[in-house]
C-alpha cells in the first residue's frame, strides 16, 4: 500500500469482478417493498433450500412452514422464487408428498452466495477494490461508481474495518481517501477470508473461486488439472492425500497464483527449509509453470509447501514418516497421549494403538503449526459427523479441551471434526454390533432346499442376522418360534412385523426386505433401551414449555440448569461448565435439538431437563426447538453413550420433533408423545 498519499482526490479505478453486481438501489428494490423485507424473505428461501438439500426424502409444506416459522402459503412463495434462480433448471421439485431438492438445487445455493445490492455484497466489493487498487480509493468517487450515497459507503467502511480485523491489515484514511495497510501475507489472509465468505469452498468449486479472484491469466480448468497432478505427485513422494482439505489448499494456490501474476509475491521467511518442504515446494513450482505459466518465488514455495504438509499430505512411506517424526514436539506427543488416556477412562472406550496415536500426534502437530498462522483447516463433514456420530464427536471435544488446556491452542468445530475422524476410525476397528437379530427359517423339506436357502441367506446377509433354527415341517408350531424374525417360504397363520415371507430362491429385493426387517429389530432394541433410560432420568419438575427464542444460549442453559440445581442434582459450577462446553463447540447435534451438558460427570444423580419453544431458537449455526440439558453422574457413566446417541437419533427426524413440540403441552403429554415416537 502507498507510503505517500497523493494530494488530490483522483485515483486509478481498479478493475474488479464485482462491477457487474453494481446496480442502482432504485433498480434493485421492487416498488412497494423494502430492502429489509426482501432480505428476510431471501434468508428464509436460503434456509428452506438448505433444509431440502439436507433431506433424504420429500418434506411436507407443513413441516417446512414449522421449520421457517411461516405459513404454508409463504412456503409456496419461497419455492416459486427459488425456481427462478437457475435458468432452465429445477431448484425445488413439488409433488403430492411435498417438496424436495431438484437437480439445480446446489447450483442455486452457489449462485446465492452473495445477493447483489445488499450490504454484504457492497462489503465484498469494497474489500476487493481495496485489495486490488495500487492507489487509495476516494469515498465520493467510489459511491458514484457503485450508485450509492457517500453516507452508504461510509457505513460500509465500518463493516470493512470489522471484516479485516485480526488479519494484520488496517484500514487507513486521510480525508476522503482510504486504503489497506499491511504485509502481503495479511492481504492474502483477507483475500482468503473473502473467498470463504463468498463461496462454499468446502467442495471443489473452481468456477466459484474464479468469480471471486477473477479469471485473470488462469481459468478454472487449469486448477482442475493442477489438482489432479498434485494428488498424483504427492502419492509418488510417499504421502496419503486428505481429499477433504484439498479445496482449501487449492484456494491458497489460486490466491498465490493470482497475487504472483499481479507482481505481489511473498517474501522469504525461512533461511533453510526441511527436506520434505523442499520436495513439495519443487512439485508446486513445476506444476504452476506447467498449468499457470507462473513461477513461484521462494517465499510462495515455502508458504504453499507448509500449507500442503500441514493440511493435505500425511506420510505413507517410512522415509517421509521418519522426517515427519523429527519435527514432532515432545510436548505435543505427551499432550495427545494424556488426552487420549483421559478420554478413554471418561467414556469407557479403547483409544490405544501406536498407529492411531502416531496419526493423531502428527495431526495435532500440524494443527499447532496452523494455529500459529491463524489458519484453520476446513472440514466439509463437520455437520454430518456431529449429527450422525454425536458420541464420537463428544469424545473429540473432550480430547480437544485437554489439548487446548495443555498446548494453549484454540480449536474450532472443523478442527474438532478432524479429531473426531481419527477417533471414529479407531473405534470402528473395535466396534461390536452386538448380537444380531435371531431368525428362524421355515422351509418345508424337499431334497436339500432348506440347506440351500440357509446358505443363500448366510452368503447374502452375513452378520446381519443369526439363523438359530430351521423348521422343515409343513405345519410348524408358530407359537414356539421365539426368535426376533421368522423367515418363511409358506403362508403364516397371521401377519406380523417379525414374520418376513421369502421365496425358495432369493432375489436382491428379497434380501433387501430381510435386511430392512433386521435393521428394524435393531432400532427397536436401541430405542427400547433409550425409553427405559429416559423414563428413569427425566425430571418432571424440570420441564419448560415456553423457552424464549431470543434469550440466547447461555440464558437458556442457566434457566434449565436452575431447575436441576433446585432438585439437588447439580450445583452452580456444573452450569458454568456446561456453558464452557457450549462455547467450545455447539451442542446443536441436529437441526432441531441441542443437548447442552458438561464434560465431567459430576451430578449427584443422572437427570434430564427439557425445554421447548414454539419458534426456532438460534443455537450455534443451527436453529433448534428442543433443548435437552443432561446431567450425568459417575455411576451412570456406562449409560452415557446409549442415552446420548439414541436421544440424538430420535430428534433427528423433523416430523417427530414437530409432533413433540405441538402435542407435548406438559410433561405427561410430552413423555407420552416421546414414547409413541420411540415405539414407532
Amino acid at each position: 500500500m502507498p507510503q505517500r498519499v497523493p494530494a488530490g482526490g483522483t485515483h486509478r479505478r481498479a478493475p474488479g469482478v464485482f462491477d457487474c453486481c453494481c446496480t442502482r438501489a432504485s433498480a434493485s428494490t421492487p416498488r412497494g417493498s423494502s430492502a429489509g423485507g426482501r432480505n428476510v424473505s431471501r434468508s428464509r428461501q436460503n434456509r428452506l433450500l438448505t433444509r431440502l438439500v439436507g433431506a433424504e426424502s420429500w418434506v411436507t409444506a407443513a413441516s417446512l412452514a414449522d421449520y421457517l416459522g411461516v405459513t404454508p402459503r409463504s412456503v409456496r412463495t419461497y419455492v416459486a422464487a427459488l425456481n427462478t434462480r437457475v435458468a432452465d433448471g429445477v431448484v425445488v421439485e413439488s409433488g403430492a408428498l411435498g417438496y424436495r431438492a431438484g437437480p439445480a438445487a446446489r447450483a442455486a445455493q452457489q449462485e446465492d452466495a452473495v445477493e447483489p445490492g445488499t450490504p454484504r455484497a457492497r462489503l465484498h466489493q469494497l474489500v476487493r477494490r481495496l485489495l486490488e487498487s495500487e492507489t487509495p480509493l476516494d469515498v465520493h468517487d467510489t459511491a458514484e461508481e457503485i450508485y450509492v450515497s457517500s453516507a452508504t459507503v461510509e457505513g460500509d467502511l465500518a463493516r470493512v474495518r470489522s471484516f479485516v480485523s485480526g488479519s494484520g491489515l488496517a484500514l487507513e484514511r486521510r480525508g476522503s481517501l482510504v486504503w489497506l495497510q499491511g504485509t502481503e501475507m495479511a492481504h492474502r489472509r483477507v483475500l482468503s477470508r473473502l473467498v470463504h465468505d463468498q463461496t462454499d469452498m468446502k467442495s471443489l468449486d473452481f468456477p466459484a473461486l474464479m468469480r471471486v479472484l477473477g479469471e485473470g491469466r488462469v481459468g478454472a480448468q487449469a486448477y482442475a488439472r493442477f489438482k489432479a497432478d498434485l494428488v498424483e505427485a504427492l502419492g509418488r513422494l510417499g504421502y496419503f492425500v486428505n481429499e477433504y482439505a484439498i479445496a482449501d489448499v487449492l484456494m491458497h494456490v489460486a490466491i498465490a497464483a493470482d497475487r504472483t501474476s499481479r507482481g505481489r509475491p511473498l517474501t522469504t521467511g525461512v533461511a533453510e527449509l526441511r527436506g520434505d518442504a523442499v520436495a513439495v515446494g519443487e512439485v508446486l513450482d513445476e506444476l504452476a509453470i506447467r498449468h499457470f505459466g507462473i513461477r513461484f518465488n521462494e517465499g510462495d514455495r515455502e508458504f504453499l509447501a507448509a500449507v500442503v504438509l500441514s493440511r493435505l499430505a500425511a506420510p505413507r512411506l517410512e522415509s517421509v514418516q521418519a522426517v515427519a517424526r523429527e519435527r514432532v514436539d515432545p510436548q505435543v506427543r505427551q499432550a495427545v497421549q494424556d488426552a487420549c488416556d483421559a478420554a478413554a477412562a471418561e467414556f469407557l472406550v479403547d483409544l490405544s494403538g501406536e498407529d492411531f496415536t502416531w496419526r493423531l500426534v502428527l495431526h495435532v502437530q500440524n494443527l499447532v503449526e496452523r494455529v500459529a498462522d491463524s489458519a484453520w483447516s476446513r472440514n466439509p463433514l463437520t455437520r454430518t459427523l456431529k449429527a450422525s456420530y454425536p458420541m464420537i464427536f463428544e469424545v473429540a471435544v473432550y480430547i480437544a479441551t485437554r489439548l487446548q488446556e495443555r498446548l494453549g491452542i484454540p480449536l474450532v468445530d472443523e478442527e474438532i471434526a478432524y479429531i473426531a475422524m481419527h477417533v471414529g476410525a479407531r473405534l470402528e476397528r473395535n466396534r461390536s454390533d452386538g448380537s444380531p437379530p435371531t431368525a428362524t427359517i421355515v422351509c418345508p423339506g424337499y431334497h436339500d432346499l432348506d440347506s440351500l436357502l440357509r446358505s443363500s441367506l448366510d452368503r447374502s446377509l452375513g452378520r446381519t442376522i443369526q439363523v438359530v433354527r430351521v423348521e422343515t415341517r409343513a405345519d410348524p408350531d408358530w407359537d414356539a418360534m421365539d426368535t426376533d424374525l421368522v423367515l418363511t417360504t409358506i403362508a403364516p397363520p397371521e401377519r406380523s412385523d417379525r414374520i418376513v415371507p421369502i421365496p425358495l430362491f432369493l432375489t436382491d429385493a428379497d434380501v433387501e426386505r430381510v435386511h430392512t426387517a433386521a435393521m428394524r429389530v435393531r432400532r427397536i432394541r436401541r430405542l427400547a433401551r433409550l425409553r427405559a433410560e429416559l423414563e428413569k432420568y427425566f425430571a418432571p419438575e424440570s420441564f419448560v414449555r415456553d423457552l424464549d427464542p431470543d434469550a440466547g444460549e447461555e440464558a437458556i442453559i442457566r434457566r434449565l440448569g436452575a431447575h436441576l440445581v433446585a432438585e439437588g442434582v447439580i450445583d452452580d459450577s456444573y452450569v458454568e461448565r456446561t456453558i464452557e462446553r457450549e462455547q467450545m463447540s455447539s451442542t446443536a447435534f441436529t437441526d432441531a435439538l441441542a443437548v447442552p451438558h458438561a464434560l465431567s460427570m459430576t451430578a449427584s444423580r443422572t437427570a434430564i431437563a427439557v425445554g421447548m419453544a414454539d419458534r426456532p431458537i438460534p443455537w450455534g449455526e443451527s436453529r433448534v426447538q428442543v433443548v435437552v440439558m443432561v446431567a450425568f453422574s459417575e455411576s451412570d457413566r456406562a449409560a452415557f453413550q446409549t442415552v446420548f446417541e439414541q436421544l440424538v437419533e430420535v430428534f433427528s427426524e423433523h416430523d417427530s420433533v414437530q409432533r413433540l413440540v405441538h402435542r407435548g403441552t406438559d410433561f405427561p403429554a410430552f413423555l407420552d408423545e416421546l414414547v409413541a415416537v420411540i415405539d414407532g
